[in-house]
């Protein structure tokens, strides 16, 4: 017989395969702290019993953490494809910083591209929502949330692409951006000039992003990337002259 019978699924299974789902799309975050057992268990209609059952065989699959008196996390653990020796060593050499420029160049393209074809129109309203607050933080001249927002802006791109690998990968990048293990964002919205080129080019990928133009919304990214690029090669430049100078006038105390 090729027909098997059909087994009735346990209620904890149910549970733990939608919160995998969760987590699998990107719903469910890296660090973010579950309802308290009693509200989760009335969202989920589920009895305590069998929502603990779930929990504790998602924390044996390494998903969840539970933390004494504080509930029950998404792992952090989740959020970085990299080892911490590697992301000290990515944060001590410049090669690194235009490796992973020339990588975000590349995703970041492919991501809007996919984007733009298959964005539904409620992913298109966030992109909007998060460009409408850049336009704002830009107006009051407020670094740090402008910084902030552009990695919103660009992860909601990558949401937007709707691939599960792509979405954890640059998750993962972003997050290292954010502790600035490459460079420091807030710097470079803090330059007034380059605070105009930027959101003039976040403009350019919203727009192309909004008329469905997948060609426009790569060649958009690409160009923000490669703006990005030469502003860091700049400043690495400025520091290794001001490195050699800060010798010679130390060579010259001592003569």
């Amino acid at each position: 017989m090729t027909f098997q019978k059909i087994e009735p699924e346990r209620i904890a299974g149910a549970i733990q395969r939608q919160v995998e789902s969760l987590i699998l799309r990107g719903i469910l975050r890296p660090g973010e702290r579950f309802p308290s057992e009693r509200d989760l268990a009335t969202q989920l209609d589920v009895s305590r019993p069998s929502l603990r059952e779930a929990l504790a065989e998602l924390e044996t699959e390494g998903l969840i953490e539970t933390r004494p008196g504080a509930g029950a996390y998404v792992a952090d653990v989740l959020g970085s494809a990299f080892a911490p020796p590697l992301v000290r060593l990515f944060s001590t050499h410049t090669e690194a910083l235009f490796d992973y420029l020339s990588f975000r160049r590349d995703l970041e393209g492919l991501a809007a591209e996919r984007a733009a074809k298959q964005a539904s129109d409620t992913d298109l309203k966030v992109i909007n929502t998060i460009f409408t607050k850049m336009e704002a933080a830009h107006e009051k001249r407020s670094p740090k949330e402008e910084a902030a927002l552009d990695a919103d802006f660009h992860m909601a791109i990558v949401e937007a692409s709707h691939n599960v690998v792509m979405l954890h990968m640059m998750r993962s990048m972003f997050e290292m951006l954010r502790e600035g293990v490459f460079y420091n964002r807030q710097t470079l919205f803090g330059l007034r000039t380059t605070r105009r080129d930027l959101l003039n080019q976040h403009r350019a990928i919203h727009d192309a992003l909004m008329a469905r133009d997948p060609a426009a919304a790569r060649a958009a990214v690409e160009a923000h990337i490669g703006f990005i690029e030469k502003e860091m090669r700049e400043q690495v430049r400025l520091t290794r002259n001001e490195e050699t100078a800060q010798l010679r006038y130390a060579h010259e105390q001592t003569r």
